[in-house]
C-alpha cells in the first residue's frame, strides 16, 4: 500500500489542481509499480509560504525580489 506525499505552499491552488495531482501520481503508480489505486494514499500538505525557505530566504521575501526586479515570480 503505497503513501505519497507531497508538499506545496498554500497560495491558491486549486481543488482541480490537487485531483489532477493524485490522480497523475496514482496513475503513475500504477504504470511503473502496477500499485492497485485502490490502495495508494496521495496526501498533499498545504505548508504557509511563510514557512517555506529556499536559499536561506523565505518564499514570500524571495517572491518579494523577483517583483522589486520587475521579474515573475519563479517560485
Amino acid at each position: 500500500m503505497p503513501c505519497v506525499n507531497i508538499r506545496i505552499t498554500n497560495d491558491g491552488t486549486t481543488a482541480s489542481q490537487k485531483q489532477q495531482i493524485i490522480d497523475g501520481v496514482s496513475e503513475l503508480l500504477v504504470r511503473v509499480f502496477n500499485k492497485d489505486p485502490a490502495e495508494t494514499f496521495v496526501i498533499i500538505d498545504e505548508v504557509d509560504s511563510d514557512n517555506w525557505g529556499l536559499n536561506s530566504k523565505s518564499i514570500p521575501a524571495i517572491r518579494h525580489r523577483q517583483i522589486k526586479e520587475d521579474r515573475p515570480p519563479s517560485v
